[in-house]
């Protein structure tokens, strides 16, 4: 079929000869592509907050991880530390800073950084001691037994982001 006889056959069908779309076609299309679209951005953002949350718990894991792996070693003489302290890391910046192992020339390090927290987007933290109260958004500053977001968000299945 030739293109001359192709726009022919589409003009025979087309009331007026003219090859073309109304304007009541295309508002149609307009409205239903933007209630489509109305329809998929909750589901973005739900996503959004979901990836954000996972990030949130990889990161806590991370440093709880560290935190304990240090009070392991302390615990065992690997590493050194005072009679008087607990074991626990004094601050989170001596997890990526690293310490000296007991009869060796390096240091071990625990975190290669501080992890970002995805809810507020910098490397703080709120932190608790090992003297602390479980619920305590108040650090002692001596050792660090525990950290904590310092967002005051909610998650999707209602906690608060600062108790997880």
């Amino acid at each position: 079929m030739s293109r001359k006889s192709g726009k022919k056959l589409l003009s025979s069908l087309i009331p007026g000869g003219e090859a073309g779309f109304s304007l009541a076609e295309l508002i149609t299309v307009v409205i239903i592509i933007g209630i489509l679209a109305s329809a998929v951005l909750p589901m973005t953002k739900v996503s959004l907050k979901r990836a954000k949350e996972i990030e949130l718990h990889r990161a806590l894991r991370e440093i709880r991880r560290a935190i304990d792996l240090h009070k392991k070693m302390a615990d065992e003489k690997k590493i050194e530390v005072e009679a008087t302290e607990t074991g626990y890391p004094e601050t989170l910046e001596l997890l990526a800073e690293g310490v000296k192992l007991v009869g060796k020339d390096r240091k071990f390090k625990f975190l290669r950084r501080i992890p970002r927290d995805p809810m507020t987007g910098r490397r703080e933290w709120g932190l608790r001691g090992s003297q602390d109260e479980p619920d305590s958004e108040i650090w002692d500053g001596e050792d660090v037994f525990d950290a904590f977001s310092l967002s005051e968000g909610t998650a999707l299945d209602g906690t608060k982001y600062r108790e997880w």
